[in-house]
């Protein structure tokens, strides 16, 4: 028996914006991703790879189509459940961080499990910053740390749910290339061992060729004769 993907879009369409500012930014995206792999979203500024990445998170939502992600149909729910299955099942990194100021590196990466109400927030979240080479730093707020360390505060934070879906928007865009290899490095040492889908938007392409697969999005569709495995070979990926 064929293993479901961990995201599944059909013909998903998505208009932002009023009146005679609205933009139709996904037009009719089909794209399947199959579990445990890692892909890249790659393409011009906006051509809403950006935009189809939130689709995927349950960040926004489509006008039209059907969208599926770990095996839930995102459309039909409320905006509470939706953020419960958020909390459980998907971990988002930006590239701005987006870290709380006010609280320290272990609250940062407690907040969701405390949402979801786990007894063991502080301890798993202890555990994870420790693994991300950060036990040193539990008490520390973002503006005392680095930028480096900030963002790996949001890989500890992403991955404390022990999500099955993986999402990162630029993770690098705001890091030096050293430290920007070391989150890189990170984001798929998690991604193997815990055979986490990883999906991530990125403007580098060498970070793209790391990934077991390469999608090219162009004026909100998915780019078919650019669309396959990050060594070239042919996907196919309907649009």
């Amino acid at each position: 028996m064929t293993e479901s993907p961990a995201i599944t879009l059909k013909n998903v369409h998505l208009t932002l914006g009023e009146g005679a500012g609205r933009v139709h930014i996904l037009k009719g995206i089909d794209l399947e991703i199959e579990k445990g792999s890692s892909v890249g979203l790659v393409g011009p500024s906006g051509s809403g790879k950006s935009t189809l990445l939130m689709v995927m998170a349950g960040l926004e939502r489509a006008d039209e189509g059907t969208v599926i992600v770990a095996g839930s149909e995102l459309g039909p729910l409320s905006e509470y459940r939706l953020a419960r299955f958020r909390g459980s099942n998907v971990g988002i990194i930006f590239q701005s961080f987006h870290l709380v100021p006010n609280m320290t590196a272990l609250e940062n990466v407690a907040v969701p499990l405390e949402l979801a109400g786990d007894g063991k927030a502080f301890e798993k979240a202890e555990a994870e910053l420790t693994a991300v080479g950060l036990g040193h730093r539990l008490h520390h707020y973002p503006a005392q740390m680095s930028g480096g360390e900030q963002q790996r505060v949001a890989v500890a934070r992403a991955l404390v749910v022990e999500p099955e879906i993986l999402i990162a928007d630029e993770p690098t865009g705001n890091l030096d290339e050293t430290t920007g290899g070391q989150i890189v490095e990170l984001m798929f040492s998690a991604q193997r061992e815990r055979k986490t889908t990883l999906v991530l938007v990125t403007h580098d392409p060498a970070l793209a060729a790391q990934c077991d697969r390469m999608i090219r999005v162009r004026s909100g569709e998915i780019d078919d004769a650019n669309a396959g495995s990050a060594a070239g070979r042919e996907q196919e990926v309907s649009a």
